[in-house]
């Protein structure tokens, strides 16, 4: 039994290839050029706007996967984040996100906030010590 399982296993187990690097770097710049010339259709004042552009977006995620695959490579791995990174850095370098200014709400509302919660435990205080002196009922 023992003999047949590990025939069993190491007849299921898929010989792994090296990444091939190399191959991988060569090919991943044609995936940059495509996204480059789709780019070109959206107007660059919009380029911050991910719903211009997510279909190119997908295209270039889908062929740089593609690509690291064929060169038997994991996806993401350093290399190609480092080639997804410098085309961030060509396209949306200029991209930042506005800090959102934080106010607090008026008195009114900012009290009532408070007096409820700090009501309703004085309010549970007050039943459980009334229903604990009542023990007769209980």
């Amino acid at each position: 039994v023992n003999g047949l399982m590990t025939l069993g296993f190491t007849g299921a187990r898929q010989q792994t290839e090296l990444c091939n690097e190399s191959l991988m770097l060569e090919k991943l710049p044609a995936c940059g050029k495509s996204f480059e010339e789709m780019m070109k259709k959206v107007d660059s004042k919009k380029w911050c706007n991910l719903t211009e552009f997510i279909m190119y977006y997908d295209n270039f995620t889908q062929c740089t996967e593609r690509e690291a695959n064929n060169a038997s490579c994991f996806w993401p791995n350093p290399l190609a984040e480092g080639f997804i990174t410098g085309i961030h850095k060509q396209f949306f370098s200029n991209c930042t996100s506005e800090k959102v200014h934080w106010e607090d709400p008026p008195d009114e509302i900012l009290i009532t906030l408070i007096l409820i919660p700090v009501m309703l435990t004085c309010a549970m205080i007050t039943l459980v010590v009334w229903c604990s002196k009542r023990s007769d009922i209980l």
